[in-house]
């Protein structure tokens, strides 16, 4: 299993962008990953990130490294988002690759914590995740909001 940084290895961007619309997108929201995704690869700044975990030349998953997850605790930053791993992959811990890359990004980056909201209860907990409240999406949803300390 390897993980490509997309920011790192531009070439990947148009697999990138179809993998995470395959997975994340809905008709309306198509272009935000787009968007993101192509931005990221001329931003000297250290976020956003998105990353493909790849099985030989198969993108078997995917995950984002950005500033805000849709949510309405702009204080923190930065989280985690649109993890997957294909099914047949499930049960592996190859989930925990992609966070742990997201997690030295973040420390790299200079930040003490990382953030993810989700729904899942006991999958993030495995990898040293603590719940630390709810927050509230534009969309009217409330997701669990989890942390984890990326430094000393």
């Amino acid at each position: 299993m390897k993980i490509i940084s997309v920011k790192q290895n531009p070439e990947f961007a148009k697999r990138a962008i179809e993998y995470i619309q395959s997975k994340w997108a809905s008709q309306d929201n198509m272009m935000v990953y787009e968007d993101c995704i192509m931005n990221c690869l001329t931003s000297p700044m250290p976020l956003p990130q998105w990353y493909l975990l790849m099985d030989g030349d198969k993108i078997i998953g995917c995950a984002g490294l950005v500033t805000n997850d849709f949510i309405s605790r702009m204080d923190l930053y930065p989280w985690v988002c649109a993890v997957f791993i294909e099914e047949e992959y499930r049960g592996h811990h190859y989930g925990a690759l992609l966070l742990e890359q997201a997690k030295a990004d973040t420390k790299i980056g200079g930040f003490s914590h990382l953030y993810l909201c989700t729904d899942h209860i006991g999958y993030y907990e495995r990898y040293g995740f603590e719940y630390i409240g709810t927050g509230y999406h534009p969309w009217g949803d409330k997701s669990r909001i989890y942390s984890v300390k990326t430094q000393g």
